[in-house]
């Protein structure tokens, strides 16, 4: 199987290599790094929706971790938006389906 142009996890290339495989890379250089994170969070997404596992979601976190990262954001400060956001307006463990909003 050939793949190009994929983002992938840093050790990924030396557990290739130790497989016998011959591979080829490169660093991401300036705003590809970022394209290339918002690909991987779709794929991840997309694995995710069809898989539903805890694995697919660590996957989707350490992704965001990263894009944080790229933008300067401490993974804390995320957090605590996170939890602000549920004490002012809930989580969704509650299931409520928004079905009409009349605007009169």
């Amino acid at each position: 199987m050939e793949i190009s142009q994929k983002l992938v996890r840093d050790k990924i290339p030396e557990l290739m290599l130790n497989q016998g495989k011959t591979i080829e890379v490169r660093l991401a250089n300036g705003r590809e790094y970022e394209f290339m994170l918002w690909h991987k969070l779709q794929e991840e997404v997309e694995q995710f929706v069809r898989e539903r596992n805890a694995e697919e979601i660590a996957d989707i976190e350490e992704v965001l971790h990263c894009l944080a990262d790229l933008r300067g954001i401490p993974w804390d400060l995320v957090e605590a938006i996170r939890e602000k956001k549920r004490e002012d307006k809930g989580s969704f463990k509650r299931k409520i389906i928004l079905e009409k909003v009349n605007t009169q």
